[in-house]
């Protein structure tokens, strides 16, 4: 009795080792690839250091493709050369096919969430320090800048100005033509305002300056203001902001304040990603988080704990596989994810029917009537419309 029961637990403790050894098994091709941002972006650092990593521990190279803007980041997936991208938050736009992915060429695309970094840092305006303003809706009559064919920033600073009640007909639209500029602008107080990380580079020389610079407050109890700014930029996530210049310059003073940020780069993927290879990629890159903290600033975002789980993007079955593994994908993030995968089938049926019938207008026309399509198709199945206007 003693030697059959020695057995069975033998037989049963085998069988346990031999399923926590299946489901630690990590398959990656000899090389990945992805795109990313320029070769001085912090999303391009990071992915050196997963491509660090990965290399170390699995022998897999890794290809990265640097684009310098939000279509030239998406093209490769578009044509199937990757299929995954890390990405800022402009991908959502790809995702519901509007702005400059509303042409015949485009329309939405299916993408799926692998992972993501939400580190400490905030993203925001930059105030001048020397306006007078404490809170978003302290912005009514300030200069804000808008940045020529950026929609995502532009759309964050729209979201910052909603957050305190206000539109851009409640302030005065400095238009300029880059990043740099709108910076610049602010510091040679031709602005007020202009939309920034807490850690920019450019926003040392503003708060050296006599302007200095300013971080208003975004009270995570105040559901209606964020949901104000969420209609505009989806993306926005509740963060406790410890990291940035001059910190403390805050509504609170506190080292600590009540921001927002969103997770940077977002790594997305085509359905022509296999299960594998998005399992694998997630599961190294959470299984490694010791060895990559080091590897390049803000590595600490892509922690476990970071990850939102019901957020903008359904996820990818093979990172799904991961996070049912170590028991952070349940009811509700499965519920959440349904919703999304019925958005994307929602867009998709209201594309292929109005590409099919409008393939002869001219480009404007499409693009402003696919607008109007998208927007109506959402509405009807119940669902949640963001990026109305053209």
């Amino acid at each position: 009795m003693k030697i059959h029961n020695f057995i069975t637990m033998s037989f049963l403790s085998l069988a346990l080792s031999s399923g926590a050894a299946f489901a630690d098994k990590v398959n990656l091709p000899d090389q990945v690839s992805w795109t990313a941002f320029g070769t001085t972006s912090s999303g391009y650092a990071q992915s050196v250091g997963i491509g660090k990593m990965l290399k170390e521990n699995y022998d897999t190279g890794l290809r990265i493709i640097p684009g310098k803007n939000d279509v030239s980041r998406m093209l490769p997936l578009r044509e199937n050369q990757t299929s995954i991208c890390a990405c800022g938050s402009a991908v959502l736009l790809a995702a519901e096919g509007t702005y400059m992915f509303a042409g015949k060429k485009w329309g939405p695309m299916r993408l799926f969430n692998l992972f993501n970094n939400l580190g400490d840092t905030g993203y925001q305006l930059a105030v001048a320090g020397d306006i007078d303003v404490k809170t978003a809706a302290d912005l009514k009559g300030k200069r804000i800048t808008w940045i020529k064919g950026a929609v995502a920033p532009n759309l964050n600073a729209t979201a910052h100005m909603a957050f305190g009640g206000l539109t851009w007909d409640d302030v005065i639209k400095v238009e300029v033509p880059g990043f740099k500029q709108a910076h610049q602008a602010v510091l040679n107080n031709q602005a007020d305002a202009a939309w920034a990380g807490t850690v920019t580079g450019a926003i040392n020389q503003l708060a050296a300056s006599p302007r200095g610079v300013f971080w208003t407050e975004f009270p995570h109890e105040d559901e209606e203001a964020w949901a104000r700014a969420r209609s505009y930029a989806p993306w926005w996530s509740k963060q406790l902001v410890t990291v940035g210049i001059d910190i403390t310059n805050n509504t609170s003073g506190n080292a600590t304040f009540e921001g927002s940020a969103a997770p940077y780069p977002i790594f997305v993927s085509t359905s022509e990603a296999s299960e594998e290879l998005a399992y694998g990629l997630t599961k190294a890159v959470m299984d490694n988080m010791d060895q990559l903290e080091g590897s390049a600033p803000s590595m600490n975002g892509y922690g476990i704990e970071r990850q939102n789980l019901q957020w903008v993007f359904p996820y990818h079955p093979g990172a799904i596989k991961y996070y049912k593994e170590i028991g952070k994908w349940g009811e509700a993030e499965q519920a959440h994810n349904d919703e999304m995968i019925r958005r994307q089938d929602v867009l998709e049926n209201a594309w292929t029917t109005y590409l099919d019938a409008n393939k002869s207008l001219d480009d404007a026309s499409f693009d402003k009537g696919w607008q109007d399509a998208r927007v109506r198709a959402l509405q009807e199945n119940g669902l949640d419309v963001s990026f109305r206007s053209w």
